[in-house]
């Protein structure tokens, strides 16, 4: 199975909820969710023919932070394992992993892991990072985060690529030391670089195989992207992204509480298609809901009434 889309129809994907319960995108019910309801939700994006489920990471969260993101943030790799075990063909994402709070081979371990337990359907999306109290608590330098993000990629494939990588670090150089399974997926699962800042633009053009933005795409962005890859001699298939944000399948009985993209199945997969004219190969919703339930409901619409629009 291949995680690198790119082509024909526009791919969507889904943040699961309940694993990260930030104030600026939980809904009221998650509260008092746990695995049950992000087992049944994870399953219904699976059955419904979403290209991925995606999972963020946050090691420790400051009290001063807590009020507005909270402090529930599931491990990333323990709960993308769990889902390899429970879903069969969705993706698995990774959105955003620091890749810089951990020495590359023991990132390389863990994603070619999953790699291999999933059957080839992990997504490694990357980024610099944003809470300067994390990278304290964990040793690593918070003003070099950019720099250091680049390295951990570049090492990163060496790993995924080698059996016995050599990394020339400056931070972490290593070489003679080997480790397996190998990951599935030729060279390793494709590496999308988060964020929309320059040095972020940059980074996925000359590093990435895809682009996770955190604000806006236009077309303008989308065609630097291209003109920096084909300038580096970059011409592998690789992957824009786009987040349409809020959405909800139909009209809405309650008060949504600002801005979402709702009706009926043929205006929301008219508003995806023109992500995909712009030359978007993948687009993010959060699809609202008040439960558990009515979040699986969406799901099930949103498969049965937007995809099949989206391939026509």
């Amino acid at each position: 199975m291949s995680s690198r889309f790119g082509s024909g129809t526009l791919a969507v994907g889904m943040q699961l909820p309940i694993q990260s319960k930030s104030t600026n995108f939980a809904e009221a019910w998650e509260a008092d969710a746990g695995a049950e309801e992000l087992a049944r939700v994870a399953r219904a994006a699976d059955e419904a023919g979403f290209a991925y489920v995606a999972v963020c990471d946050h090691v420790a969260i400051p009290s001063e932070k807590a009020p507005v993101m909270g402090t529930e943030w599931w491990d990333t790799v323990a709960t993308l394992g769990w889902l390899a075990g429970i879903t069969s063909r969705v993706h698995l994402l990774s959105h955003i992993y620091v890749p810089a709070y951990r020495h590359p081979l023991q990132v390389a371990k863990a994603f070619s892991t999953l790699d291999v337990v999933s059957g080839g359907r992990v997504i490694l999306g990357v980024g610099a990072g944003h809470v300067r109290e994390e990278f304290d608590l964990l040793g690593v330098p918070f003003e070099r985060r950019g720099e250091l993000l680049d390295e951990s990629i570049d090492a990163l494939r060496a790993a995924f690529a080698e059996d016995y990588p050599t990394l020339p670090g400056p931070r972490w150089p290593a070489a003679d030391l080997g480790q397996h399974p190998r990951p599935v997926q030729e060279d390793g699962p494709p590496i999308w670089v988060g964020g929309s800042s320059p040095a972020a633009l940059r980074r996925a053009a000359l590093r990435g195989d895809g682009w996770l933005p955190q604000g806006p795409v236009d077309a303008e962005t989308i065609a630097e992207l291209t003109e920096r890859r084909t300038a580096a001699g970059r011409h592998e298939p690789f992957t824009v992204g786009a987040l349409v944000g809020p959405t909800y399948v139909g009209e809405p009985t309650w008060d949504l509480g600002g801005p979402t993209l709702a009706g009926p199945p043929a205006k929301v997969a008219h508003v995806l298609g023109k992500f995909a004219a712009m030359g978007v190969h993948q687009v993010q919703v959060r699809l609202r809901s008040r439960s558990a339930d009515e979040l699986v409901d969406q799901i099930e619409r949103f498969g049965a009434e937007v995809l099949p629009l989206l391939a026509s």
